[in-house]
């Protein structure tokens, strides 16, 4: 049984430190090695090393450590996961690849380099572990010549993207001789515990992602120069407008580096031939900018550079930055009303302006290109769309973005426009095939050879898209729906815009309790949205506080608290199941459920001070009860740190950077789980469900509460006054401090009283209503609506 309980990577640059840092992420111990220092820095000589030292031979590699530690975006779900990786050299450590499962190689792209590597793993490897390259597109078949039989039935290519942790897409390349068996478990150890959504490609150059993403953005570069486009302009409708990245092309080639970008031009443009490889040459100013060093983001220039808060586009004639342009047209303010990327891409490709011209120029070649690779690069369309969905961002593949055109429409207007279109398309058309996928009673399937075949997932992907399709929906308002998830769990999706919760919301989340208690094993709360939710409605709130309808508010707040109990009260287990943005009303939701199943990526905080209010559903107690849970039983512990610690990360409007931040952050117990892979989060969550109620669950028993008092209060408030002293923070924040202080405190009583639950959702009522009405806090909240970020005032 093929198992990894401890890995190797060898190459300890930006990418392999990276795919050690993932490794660490899920609890895999990592040897980090590189090459061993032929001579001594100055700071090493200072000390008087020599060049035997074993800090001197790990310096490489314990240089690609430490980085991580510095490196933005955040390499490390929690900082503490550096000390599962161990840093080497290849010198002194090769013998220890024998204690490892799986060894990774992502050293330079050379072949004879990484042969050499091969030749020293095969030495020292023990048989039956599994050895990879992390090749971007050199040929996995001739890396795995002159090893041993071992060896190659335990090879293959797994192409990660950059960064590990954040990019979904792993590409795994077997060779003719891998062992299926071997195959098949990376697919899904990749799949289930690496988190990555796992694509199968063929040895050709490039792979499947960087051949067609390199083709889409060369394409893109010669259509802007034949069209007299601008850099700028060509960004403004690449991006969010057709379901690309906001980066677009030119921002997404300065992020990449067009180092970067060259060379894998390069590797396809030296193995392919005739109008492809015409399409791989890159083009002069691009060659100019790299003999310039203008890389993009790593080296402070590209097509884009900052000056003061400007930012400027580079004009590929003269190579001079101008003022940054848009590019605006009917069509575009047009797709602007539409609702969905695929009425969005219509409005906009089939225009004729020059914003539909740009589209049509770019898109049609990538659909042609990618159909033609069809089979040789991947077996199946639904491969290649989820690369690209998967490592570029897309949110539609070309062949689904095809299908938002219409398939026949397009291919007529490519036969039009004098593009090829491979025969296996039209004859496709020919024999009544209108598109490349459909969907049935909630079911979804790709044409391939003639026929629809299904679309083979993991069964631990629910979408619930098509899940309401096939089971239907129990009820549904304007806020949210009931679904039924299976099993004998019920789902409750929340749906309004941005997900923030009003009214329509709880009356929801009771309606769904009392269905449940009823009628099903225990409830989810979760969805498929951007994110999970961004708290409470805020316009509602600022509009009733402007209107002076305090006693509305109270009501509404009201609400709010009792909805938060109710779940917490249920007689069936509730299980919230946050990912993304996860904030204020969204926190306070999860916080009372009797299980958290957080996706790793989870941004979770209570961050209403940021908009001049507090927590007032119920977060600075459930905060509060959440630390005094998590403390051990039978130790003594000082009640006022605990205090402490809640209102600083309330004060602060502490956000978690993961879903392992936001336990340490107490906002999730040692009890509460962490899905890798976001795609399984519903799954999962559903599962808690199932195994809480076989487990027999019963609804918590009501208990009071200890609190730190009056002279808890005081203590509180002494950090507050000493930053406002400082000039650190304003009067209108220590007033907002001295309210939240209050509420956690627990009012004027004695250090140590007990009081229940209710009493202090009394207090947290009114310290919100009282800073509703402050005309300060109402600035802030209209501030953050209209401009998305906070106001000091």
């Amino acid at each position: 049984m093929q198992q990894i309980k401890k890995a190797a990577v060898l190459g300890s640059g930006v990418m392999g430190s990276g795919i050690a840092a993932h490794l660490a992420n899920i609890g895999i111990p990592t040897l980090l090695l590189d090459i061993a220092p032929k001579e001594l820095t100055e700071a090493e000589s200072a000390k008087g090393l020599k060049l035997e030292d074993r800090a001197v031979r790990n310096r490489i590699s314990e240089t690609g450590r430490q980085k991580l530690l510095k490196q933005k975006p955040a390499p490390f779900t929690a900082k503490k996961n550096i000390s599962l990786i161990e840093a080497g050299n290849f010198e002194d450590d090769m013998e220890r690849l024998n204690e490892v499962d799986w060894i990774i190689e992502v050293v330079v792209e050379n072949l004879a380099i990484k042969k050499q590597v091969f030749d020293l793993v095969d030495h020292y490897r023990k048989p039956g572990s599994i050895v990879s390259s992390n090749t971007s597109g050199i040929s996995v078949e001739k890396m795995a010549e002159g090893r041993s039989d071992d060896f190659k039935k335990h090879f293959l290519g797994t192409h990660f993207f950059n960064p590990p942790r954040y990019l979904k897409l792993l590409e795994v390349i077997p060779t003719a001789e891998t062992n299926p068996e071997v195959l098949s478990f990376m697919k899904t150890f990749g799949e289930d515990v690496l988190g990555k959504g796992v694509v199968e490609a063929k040895d050709t150059p490039n792979f499947i992602a960087n051949r067609i993403g390199t083709y889409g953005l060369l394409v893109t570069v010669q259509e802007m120069l034949n069209g007299g486009y601008s850099v700028g302009e060509v960004d403004s409708v690449t991006g969010p407008l057709i379901g690309r990245p906001k980066s677009a092309t030119f921002r997404t080639l300065d992020v990449v580096g067009l180092d970067t970008f060259a060379h894998v031009a390069k590797n396809v443009f030296d193995q392919v031939d005739g109008a492809e490889k015409k399409v791989f040459e890159i083009p002069d100013f691009i060659q100019k900018m790299l003999e310039n060093g203008w890389y993009g983001s790593k080296s402070g220039q590209g097509f884009y550079l900052k000056q003061g808060k400007e930012i400027l586009e580079l004009n590929p004639e003269t190579l001079e930055y101008i003022p940054r342009q848009k590019l605006k047209t009917a069509a575009v303010e047009m797709s602007k009303q539409q609702k969905g990327t695929a009425n969005k891409m219509k409005a906009l490709v089939y225009a004729d302006d020059r914003a539909g011209q740009l589209l049509w120029n770019i898109l049609s070649p990538v659909f042609a290109y990618s159909a033609q690779l069809y089979g040789e690069i991947a077996d199946d369309l639904q491969a290649i769309d989820s690369a690209m969905k998967w490592g570029f961002g897309w949110e539609l593949g070309p062949f689904e973005a095809w299908d938002a055109l219409g398939v026949e429409k397009a291919v007529q207007k490519m036969k039009d426009s004098n593009i090829d279109v491979p025969a296996w398309v039209t004859d496709m058309l020919a024999k009544g095939f209108t598109s490349f996928y459909k969907e049935e009673d909630g079911d979804l399937f790709f044409y391939h050879d003639g026929e629809y075949q299904p679309v083979q997932e993991n069964e631990k992907v629910i979408n619930l898209k098509r899940l309401k399709k096939k089971n239907g929906v129990i009820k549904k308002n304007t806020g949210a729906s009931l679904i039924d998830l299976g099993d004998g769990v019920a789902l409750l999706e929340f749906h309004s815009q941005s997900n923030a919760i009003g009214l329509d919301i709880l009356q929801m989340i009771n309606f769904a309790v009392d269905e449940v208690e009823k009628n099903y094993k225990g409830l989810v709360i979760g969805n498929q949205g951007k994110n999970f939710c961004v708290g409470a409605n805020l316009g509602m709130i600022l509009m009733e506080a402007q209107d002076d309808n305090i006693y509305e508010l109270d009501m509404v707040v009201r609400h709010f608290q009792n909805a938060m109990m109710k779940i917490k009260y249920s007689s069936k287990p509730v299980v919230a199941a946050p990912f993304a943005i996860v904030l204020g009303g969204g926190a306070e939701v999860c916080l009372p459920a009797a299980h958290i199943q957080a996706s790793s990526e989870t941004y979770m905080g209570l961050v209403e001070a940021g908009v001049g209010l507090i927590p007032g559903g119920g977060g600075n107690k459930e905060l509060y009860i959440k630390h005094l849970s998590s403390m051990p039983n039978g130790v003594d512990y000082d009640l006022q740190q605990v205090a402490n610690r809640v209102f600083e990360t309330i004060a602060m409007a502490k956000v978690s950077t993961s879903g392992e931040e936001a336990r340490e952050n107490n906002f999730l117990n040692s009890a509460d789980g962490v899905s890798v892979n976001g795609d399984h989060l519903l799954y999962d969550a559903k599962q808690a469900v199932i195994s809480l109620h076989s487990q027999g669950y019963t609804a918590p028993a009501r208990r009071k509460v200890p609190v730190v008092g009056e002279t808890g209060y005081a203590t509180l408030l002494l950090g507050a006054q000493s930053m406002v002293r400082s000039g650190y923070i304003s009067e209108h924040d220590l007033k907002i401090a001295k309210k939240l202080a209050f509420v956690i405190a627990g009012g004027k009583v004695p250090y140590g009283t007990e009081v229940d639950e209710q009493y202090l959702l009394d207090l947290e009522r009114e310290a919100f209503l009282s800073l509703v009405a402050e005309p300060k806090s109402q600035q802030r909240m209209q501030h953050m609506l209209l401009k998305g970020k906070p106001l000091r005032n």
